[in-house]
């Protein structure tokens, strides 16, 4: 059974990402860090986003018989713990008080489970067909020239 998520659920989800997103973002440019410190941070929060959304998608295609290799599996898995260990690794060596390695911390990690959410959301709310496949050109059997 596959029931589409409520729209409630749906705009709580985009607004977690949204809210998860915009705190980081917010918090790196207000910051009193180095430029490339701040851009550390930034890389290592758009990497876990798109790592969490390919192990979601991942997941889910493999459950519904979708075939993944192993390798994009196991790549999408080993990206999310690296980004997440990346993350710790930078908090930990930060010069940032313990409350703006907290407030980093939770706003990647509601970044990251919004993440997952909205993926989630837009699967379900897929119905097969709605957008139509390009179709297929047909190749022609190639005739070798005559010199």
């Amino acid at each position: 059974m596959n029931q589409q998520p409520s729209s409630a659920f749906v705009g709580a989800s985009w607004a977690a990402l949204l809210i998860g997103m915009l705190a980081y973002i917010v918090g790196l440019w207000n910051a009193q860090m180095a430029l490339n410190e701040k851009g550390y941070y930034f890389a290592v929060l758009m990497y876990g986003l798109f790592a969490a959304i390919s192990v979601q998608k991942s997941v889910r295609d493999r459950l519904e018989g979708i075939p993944v290799t192993n390798l994009y599996y196991a790549i999408s898995w080993f990206s999310t713990v690296l980004c997440v260990v990346l993350l710790i690794v930078g908090l930990w060596n930060a010069t940032l008080t313990l409350s703006e390695k907290g407030f980093y911390a939770m706003s990647f990690t509601l970044s990251l489970f919004a993440a997952i959410a909205v993926q989630k959301n837009t699967r379900d709310n897929h119905r097969p067909g709605d957008d139509k496949e390009p179709r297929r050109v047909e190749e022609r059997p190639r005739v070798e020239q005559e010199a």
